[in-house]
C-alpha cells in the first residue's frame, strides 16, 4: 500500500519549461544510467491520482522527471521518481517532508511524497519558465532593477526557509527560476550538515553578481552552499585581478548603481558578517526600482529609499559595517547633489555644462522660476470604504476605518476563499479612499497581514456612493478604464506594498482605490488583511 509522507524542492528547464529536477539543465550530461524494472509509461496513473504525461529528463541522481497531471485537482505537476524506494529513498522523502513545511510564493510548491517499496516519488509544482542561468546566458546581463527584484525574491524565499530553522543550501543561477508570468521561484534545496544560513545569504550576492554581469564569482572552487550545481563550468568565471580578487559589477558593466554594487560585494566579502535573510530581503525591497526608471550617471545622485525617522534602513539597524557606511555615504552624496542642483537652478550661469542632469518637471512658463516642491507629508483621509462589486452579500464591508486608524495591529480582512482569486467568485475587492480634496500624491503604502497578495492602485474622479450598484459604478470607472497608478513593489518580504512611480507630479488626486486581485494561502484557505494604508503627498 503506498504511503504518503509529505513533499521537496528541485528543478530544471527543458524546452522553455521549468520542471523540478536535480541540479539544473546540464544534469543530463552525466546522469548515471537508470536501470528500472517496470519503468513508468505515459498514461500511467500513480497512487490513483497522478497521471504521467511526458518524460522530461533524468536528473544527476538518476531520478526520472515526468510532467504529469493531478487528475483530482486537474492541475499540472512534476513527478520525480526514484528506483528503488524503501530505505534507499529515505533521504529524498525526508527532504520532501522538510520542504513541504515552507509555503511561500517564491518557493516551488511541494504536494506529495510516496514510497511504494520498489519505487518512491515526489510530486511538486510545475512551473512554466526558465532559470536565471538560462535567461542571462541567452539575453545577457539584466538591468539593475530586474536584478534587484530577483535578488529580493530569493532573499524573501530564504527568509521563509530560515524562519523555520532550516537551510536551503543550493542557491545559484540554476535554481533561481523565472516563470513566464514573472514569478521568481527558488528551487532544488539540497542541505547537509555543512550548510548554513550564512552561506545561503552570501549566495544571494553570487546571484546578484551573475544577474548584473553574466559571470559567476565563485569560480571552480565555489563557496559551499552557493555552487553553480552540476554543470557549473558552463558559467563564465568573474573577471579577476592578478591576485585573484574579483572585479566589482560596476567595473565589469556600466550603469550599475553604486548602492547595488556595494551591497553585492559586501555579501561576497568573507570579512564582512552578513545580515539575516529577512533584513536583506527588506533592504533589497527598499532598493527595488521600477524597470522603466533611468539610472543616472555614476557621478549623479542615486535613486533609492533613504533612511527616515519612521523607517530606518534595516541594514543599518542590523549593525552592518561596510554596507551601512556605504548607504550613509550615498545619502551624503545624494544630498550634496541635490544642493548643487538647487544652486544651479537658482544661479545666473548660462554655461550648459553647469546644467543639472535633469530638471524637475513643471507647468510654469520657461521665463518663470521653478517653484520648489512642497515637502511630502501624511495626508488625512476623509472617508474610506470597502468595495465589493461582484458580491450580493455585504458581510465583508465592516472595519474599513481600521485601515486608516494609525495602527497596524488591527485592520480589515477578507473572508476565507477556496482559491487565490477569491475562489472564482469575484474579480477582486478593494479599499476606496477619499482624501477630502485634491492633493499632489507622492506615494501610497499598504501594510498587509501576510505575504503573497497581489494588488494594484487606481484613481478616479467621482464618488458613486456606498451601495452595491455604487461599487459596480466605481469599479467600471476606476478599474475597467485602467486609470491605474501601478502595481506595488515590496520593500519587505511581501507584506508591504508601496505605490510611488505612477503619480503625475503635475496632477492632483482625491479618490484612490487599492484593489486586491489575488490572495495568499493559509492553513484554512485564502485570505488577506489590510492593516494600514497611508498616503504621502502635499
Amino acid at each position: 500500500m503506498p504511503s504518503s509522507t509529505g513533499p521537496s524542492i528541485d528543478t530544471i528547464t527543458e524546452g522553455g519549461r521549468v520542471t523540478q529536477v536535480g541540479e539544473g539543465q546540464e544534469a543530463e550530461e552525466t546522469a548515471p544510467p537508470v536501470m528500472t524494472f517496470g519503468a513508468p509509461t505515459a498514461g500511467e496513473i500513480l497512487a490513483d491520482r497522478y497521471e504521467l504525461v511526458e518524460h522530461i529528463n533524468n536528473d544527476s541522481a538518476g531520478r526520472l522527471v515526468w510532467r504529469g497531471v493531478d487528475v483530482v485537482l486537474r492541475r499540472p505537476v512534476a513527478v520525480v521518481l526514484r528506483y528503488p524506494g524503501g530505505d534507499s529513498a529515505t533521504e529524498m522523502l525526508q527532504a520532501a517532508v522538510a520542504a513541504s513545511r515552507v509555503i511561500h510564493p517564491n518557493l516551488v510548491g511541494v504536494y506529495d511524497a510516496i514510497d511504494e517499496a520498489d519505487r518512491a516519488y515526489v510530486v511538486r509544482e510545475w512551473v512554466d519558465g526558465q532559470s536565471l542561468r538560462e535567461l542571462v546566458t541567452v539575453d545577457g546581463p539584466l538591468d539593475p532593477a530586474r536584478a534587484t527584484a530577483i535578488g529580493n525574491a530569493v532573499a524573501s524565499a530564504l527568509a521563509a526557509v530560515h524562519a523555520t530553522g532550516m537551510v536551503h543550501g543550493n542557491v545559484h543561477p540554476g535554481t533561481v527560476m523565472i516563470s513566464d508570468d514573472g514569478r521568481v521561484v527558488l528551487a532544488d534545496a539540497r542541505t547537509d550538515g555543512a550548510d548554513s544560513q550564512e552561506n545561503d545569504i552570501r549566495a544571494v550576492g553570487g546571484v546578484l553578481y551573475f544577474a548584473l554581469t553574466g559571470h559567476w564569482p565563485h569560480g571552480e572552487a565555489p563557496l559551499h552552499g552557493a555552487t553553480a550545481g552540476h554543470g557549473r563550468a558552463a558559467l563564465p568565471d568573474a573577471v579577476r585581478d592578478a591576485g585573484g580578487s574579483i572585479a566589482a559589477p560596476r567595473q565589469v558593466r556600466a550603469g550599475v548603481p553604486a548602492y547595488l554594487d556595494d551591497l553585492t560585494m559586501d555579501l561576497l566579502d568573507p570579512e564582512i558578517a552578513p545580515t539575516s535573510s529577512d533584513v536583506l530581503a527588506a533592504e533589497l525591497g527598499r532598493l527595488d526600482i521600477p524597470a522603466d526608471e533611468h539610472f543616472l550617471a555614476q557621478a549623479g545622485p542615486l535613486r533609492f529609499t533613504a533612511d527616515t525617522e519612521e523607517e530606518p534602513s534595516p541594514l543599518a539597524a542590523a549593525g552592518g559595517r561596510k554596507v551601512a557606511f556605504g548607504i550613509a555615504g550615498l545619502l551624503a552624496v545624494a544630498l550634496v547633489g541635490l544642493l548643487i542642483g538647487i544652486s544651479a537652478l537658482g544661479g545666473d550661469d548660462k554655461d550648459p555644462k553647469t546644467e543639472p542632469v535633469a530638471r524637475p518637471s513643471s507647468s510654469a512658463p520657461p521665463d518663470q522660476p521653478t517653484q520648489p516642491a512642497a515637502a511630502a507629508r501624511k495626508l488625512a483621509v476623509e472617508d474610506v470604504r470597502i468595495i465589493d462589486p461582484d458580491s450580493k452579500s455585504r458581510d465583508e464591508l465592516s472595519d474599513a476605518e481600521k485601515v486608516i486608524d494609525g495602527s497596524e495591529d488591527e485592520g480589515w480582512e477578507t473572508d476565507t476563499y477556496n482559491g487565490p482569486k477569491f475562489g472564482g467568485l469575484k474579480k477582486g475587492m478593494g479599499v476606496w479612499i477619499d482624501l477630502g480634496s485634491e492633493h499632489t500624491v507622492k506615494s501610497v503604502k499598504a501594510v498587509l497581514s501576510a505575504s503573497g497578495a497581489t494588488a494594484q492602485l487606481y484613481t478616479g474622479t467621482t464618488d458613486p456612493g456606498s451601495s452595491s450598484s455604487g461599487d459596480k459604478k466605481l469599479y467600471n470607472e476606476y478599474v475597467t478604464v485602467k486609470t491605474q497608478i501601478g502595481d506595488g513593489f515590496r520593500p519587505a518580504p511581501g507584506s508591504t506594498l508601496i505605490f510611488s512611480n505612477g503619480f503625475d507630479p503635475d496632477k492632483k488626486y482625491r479618490y484612490l482605490l487599492f484593489w486586491l486581485t489575488e490572495l495568499p494561502s493559509n492553513d484554512r484557505g485564502y485570505k488577506i488583511g489590510v492593516q494600514e494604508i497611508t498616503v504621502q503627498g502635499s
